[in-house]
């Protein structure tokens, strides 16, 4: 039995706690149910289930702790965890950062499970694998795909009297079509906590598409141009950027929101005025777990506000040594778009590429966050409002930052990564060479 009730957790935490002779002591306790079904060359190759559950003790002395970590929950098994945390942590050094666990917290209700998630079959799974085969194989593409579900729970309990609880669902899939010539390619990806919004046989034809207008791209030279990134093609850098809104790193010299001279550009325009970034763990569409792993509170947060730096995230012991409140890590990242559908957009390009996808991504320099990597599985040139043929792939040197302030059109949002991004179209975005492959 891998998915514990509210009241079931408890009780299996409140029996590891009764053991505990420490300083103080965490106790978290989680589980999963997940399926999954994998594709490729147009034939299925696996299919599974797989059902998990996890207790983890960290027992304190002081600055010393000891963490340990078992799978059974009788009385005998979660003393000899108790017992083995606290023999680890007197053998350990002694942490200078270590902050005691903290107090009862309230938390917002989730809204992260949903029922017909946790209840989907290996029928369905058969199934969105079929809708995209079938397709794939009728237009002379061969297709490769996994979907994963999981259904699950998270929850704990310190001997401060603080308790959490959790339940969610989470649905998976990303596909790629390559045409049968080896000339084109498309992918693309969804995900969704209800998986009546995934939606995955659009995603398959998709990528279809993709595939055939991608066969015998053309070499253009690199350099700057205007481009139409698509959500999937600018969130991993938008999320780079999030996670750069490290207080400590800032205040010690290390981050692009680091000030020359000392300080941090908090408060201070960093971008394009029409960009507004925020994180929610109650928003409908990419809702997440009100508390994070040390049980900190999560709420909508503002992060950039028509353009300005309006919060950097404080570690409870980096809060502690500034005098500051702390702020939690934001658990996803959603960022306003426009009206305009991605046929607007192209419309309303004189020259300029359509990306699908940035992968390979690697750090070039975090102090200004400059990055590298190369365009993949369909990119496009348009001239005068239309897409006139596919381009071979590039390699790219960008920072997102630089990105945001080019800005020239948002676009409508999509999920991806349980993040809220929206197509953008930028200009001077920087190509440095080209690659050849598909």
């Amino acid at each position: 039995m891998a998915i514990y009730s509210k009241e079931q957790a408890r009780k299996i935490m409140e029996k590891a706690l009764s053991f505990s002779k420490a300083d103080t002591c965490e106790v978290n306790l989680s589980g999963s149910e997940s399926g999954n079904i994998r594709y490729a060359r147009n034939t299925v190759s696996t299919a599974g289930y797989r059902s998990n559950q996890t207790l983890v003790v960290q027992s304190s002395f002081g600055l010393k702790s000891g963490t340990a970590t078992i799978d059974e929950f009788d009385d005998a098994s979660l003393e000899k965890v108790v017992r083995r945390a606290e023999e680890l942590a007197k053998l350990s050094p002694e942490n200078p950062e270590f902050m005691e666990p903290l107090g009862p917290q309230q938390y917002d209700e989730s809204k992260t499970y949903i029922e017909a998630t946790a209840n989907i079959t290996p029928e369905f799974r058969a199934q969105v694998a079929a809708d995209s085969i079938n397709p794939a194989a009728a237009k002379d593409v061969t297709a490769a795909g996994f979907l994963n579900d999981s259904n699950g729970f998270a929850a704990m309990m310190n001997s401060k009297g603080l308790f959490a609880y959790n339940k969610s669902t989470n649905a998976n899939f990303t596909v790629t079509m390559r045409t049968n010539d080896g000339t084109g390619s498309g992918w693309a990806t969804r995900d969704a906590t209800d998986i009546d919004k995934l939606q995955a046989s659009m995603a398959s034809k998709r990528a279809i598409d993709k595939a055939l207008m991608s066969r015998k791209a053309q070499a253009i030279e690199p350099g700057k141009y205007t481009v139409i990134l698509e959500p999937s093609a600018s969130e991993q850098l938008l999320n780079n950027m999030l996670f750069s809104f490290n207080a400590r790193n800032a205040d010690e010299g290390r981050s692009f929101m680091s000030k020359e001279g000392g300080g941090t550009k908090l408060g201070e325009k960093i971008v394009d005025e029409r960009v507004n970034i925020w994180t929610d763990p109650m928003n409908e569409e990419v809702p997440s777990a009100p508390w994070n792993g040390g049980g900190q509170p999560l709420k909508r947060m503002p992060i950039v506000e028509n353009g300005v730096a309006k919060n950097l995230f404080y570690s409870r012991y980096w809060a502690k040594e500034k005098g500051v409140e702390a702020v939690p890590f934001p658990s996803n990242g959603i960022m306003a778009g426009g009206d305009a559908s991605l046929e607007d957009m192209i419309k309303d390009t004189k020259r300029g590429i359509l990306v699908t996808r940035l992968w390979y991504i690697r750090t070039v320099d975090p102090q200004t966050l400059l990055y590298t990597g190369l365009t993949r599985d369909g990119t496009f040139f348009i001239e005068n409002g239309k897409i006139k043929y596919p381009i071979k792939n590039f390699r790219f040197n960008e920072s997102p930052i630089i990105m945001l302030n080019n800005l020239e059109t948002l676009g409508q949002q999509e999920r991806v990564n349980g993040n809220l991004i929206p197509y953008m179209k930028v200009r001077d975005f920087t190509f440095t060479s080209l690659s050849d492959a598909v």
